[in-house]
């Protein structure tokens, strides 16, 4: 399958996002570019077989979702290490059980059981 559209968060440091996320979430770097004076400016990481970029900049935005198959073990996950829970885990009524929080450059991320 090709994808067309790909999620992306802005960051002001993505070296420091980078270790968040990957310390979090359990996400993995697939790539992270840099320019000439060793800054991260580009990066690319996996979810399972999906992938997300980072990229130089502002943060902010409406904030990205992820699916995943235990939102409990990944929220005392996100929580050890530092995510700002902004929604406790809820059992939605379209049958996800979910999450949010924020992270240190206060982009949103939603993580939950429900698969579009």
């Amino acid at each position: 399958m090709t994808r067309t559209v790909y999620a992306l968060a802005r960051y002001q440091n993505c070296a420091t996002a980078i270790d968040f996320l990957t310390a979090a979430f359990g996400f993995r770097v697939h790539e992270a570019s840099k320019n000439d004076q060793g800054v991260v400016t580009h990066a690319e990481l996996l979810v399972e077989d999906d992938l997300i970029m980072l990229g130089e900049g502002s943060p902010g935005g409406p904030g990205m979702y992820i699916a995943v198959d235990d939102p409990d073990t990944h929220l005392a996950r996100a929580q050890a290490a530092g995510a700002t829970i902004t929604m406790e885990l809820t059992d939605q009524p379209y049958g996800s059980r979910e999450y949010a929080c924020q992270d240190p450059e206060g982009n949103v991320w939603y993580f939950g059981t429900y698969r579009p």
